[in-house]
């Protein structure tokens, strides 16, 4: 496989070995000593499957503490998906990145705990896995706007679908810093 870092230090894009022939295909979506070795060596939990139509946005999401790192990635249709680090302390706190995950593409996208997440659905319907370290705490999560202003996330479709929850979440300035994650220098 190969592994990929991006511009916030943690996250990680992969790419697994597709093995292909005219009757379809096979790859190996996760296995413990190939992740450890690519720096992934975090338990994973709970698996996770969601389903959306086009310009479906979710997100962005966390939950502290009992931080989730997510292994996400598209079984169905294409999505842009995006990692915000939100730690206190950090170097690169409120600095964002994204990639497109596709089911052609079979890829992969490592977002760390103590990073909000989110994504948006780019085709007709996506499939969107994830393998999480920790299970789901509704008492612990935290939503941040989708279009914070800070954080100045280039969404691909500008007028996306939302839930309740994800219009009316927080901007970032407005959490208060002892409700988030701290950098691993700033404890």
């Amino acid at each position: 496989m190969l592994v990929k870092t991006t511009e916030l230090p943690g996250t990680l894009t992969i790419q697994p070995k597709v093995f292909g022939d005219p009757r379809g295909y096979f790859l190996e979506s996760y296995q413990y000593r190939r992740y450890l070795d690519a720096g992934i060596a975090e338990v994973f939990v709970q698996d996770n499957i969601s389903s959306s139509i086009h310009g479906v946005l979710r997100g962005l999401h966390l939950q502290h503490p009992y931080g989730q790192g997510k292994l996400v990635s598209v079984i169905e249709g294409e999505v842009y998906d995006v990692a915000v680090d939100v730690r206190v302390g950090s170097p690169t706190f409120g600095r964002w990145t994204g990639v497109k995950l596709t089911c052609e593409l079979k890829n992969q996208f490592w977002i760390p705990a103590g990073f909000a997440h989110g994504f948006q659905v780019l085709s007709e319907k996506a499939t969107f896995f994830y393998k999480c370290t920790e299970v789901y705490r509704p008492d612990c999560e935290i939503t941040i706007r989708w279009d914070d202003p800070r954080i100045g996330i280039d969404w691909p479709i500008r007028t996306p679908k939302l839930s309740n929850r994800d219009a009316k979440g927080t901007l970032l300035k407005d959490v208060p810093l002892d409700l988030l994650p701290r950098y691993p220098e700033a404890l």
